[in-house]
């Protein structure tokens, strides 16, 4: 069996991130805080062989979460997409939809999937926003934190921050800001499509997650990651 990637995080550091779900917004929201001060926006990354996508669906009226992990074996010399595994993952929901908590509604299941995973990867594409939120800890970042692997937020409207115009072309973005601060890169991934908004999880610079989107983009608006977990979530078609 291969090694799973909650190896790589120490006993000290699993600790300190480790948390309940079901908490009060208003100490979500200081733990939001508080962890986002552990978020990395570095590049402390190697050798990327697998990339994983997540996204998050809910059944049953939200009480259950489905989380669906789609792992993909990278390889810029030959076909770049090759689904190598994939999962979904069905637990009770932690916590009712809280506008800027989602991640405490999201995480565990996403975690639980992961936690089923033969391939281990090295980044991880989440749809969701990194560190473009009101605290810097999007589902991305906070995902990325309890994983200890480099993540990146791929999302398809934003939460927060402001931002001047997108150029038409496919690879135009313009950063985006909040309170003075970068937060993240407004994408057009397809001409004539709406951007997407793209911003580091853990563990990876602003350069280095805008890079990886553009290297997995495809024929769609989506990098493939993302839109194969998509696909997977929304239970809209096999994955071939």
């Amino acid at each position: 069996m291969a090694k799973r990637p909650y190896a790589a995080v120490s006993v000290r550091d699993r600790l300190a991130i480790e948390h309940a779900w079901d908490l009060a917004p208003e100490k979500a929201r200081a733990l939001q805080s508080c962890l986002a001060q552990r978020v990395i926006c570095a590049d402390p990354i190697g050798p990327v062989e697998h990339i994983a996508g997540v996204d998050i669906g809910f059944e049953a009226g939200g009480d259950i979460t489905r989380a669906a992990v789609v792992v993909l074996k990278w390889s810029p010399e030959g076909p770049p997409f090759q689904v190598v595994e994939q999962v979904v993952h069905r637990e009770p929901t932690r916590m009712a939809y809280v506008p800027g908590l989602l991640s405490f509604r999201e995480v565990p299941a996403a975690l639980g999937a992961f936690a089923k995973l033969q391939t281990p990867p090295q980044l991880v594409m989440v749809d969701g926003q990194g560190i473009a939120h009101p605290r810097r800890l999007g589902v991305a970042s906070h995902l990325g934190l309890w994983l200890d692997l480099p993540t990146i937020g791929v999302a398809k409207s934003r939460l927060c921050g402001t931002h001047g115009n997108v150029g038409e072309q496919r690879g135009d973005w313009t950063p985006l800001e909040h309170q003075g601060e970068r937060i993240g890169a407004v994408l057009r991934s397809r001409v004539n499509v709406k951007p997407i908004y793209i911003s580091p999880g853990h563990r990876l610079s602003f350069e280095t997650a805008l890079d990886w989107v553009m290297r997995c983009l495809h024929r769609t608006k989506l990098p493939e990651p993302t839109r194969l977990a998509d696909r997977l979530a929304s239970r809209r078609g096999p994955i071939v």
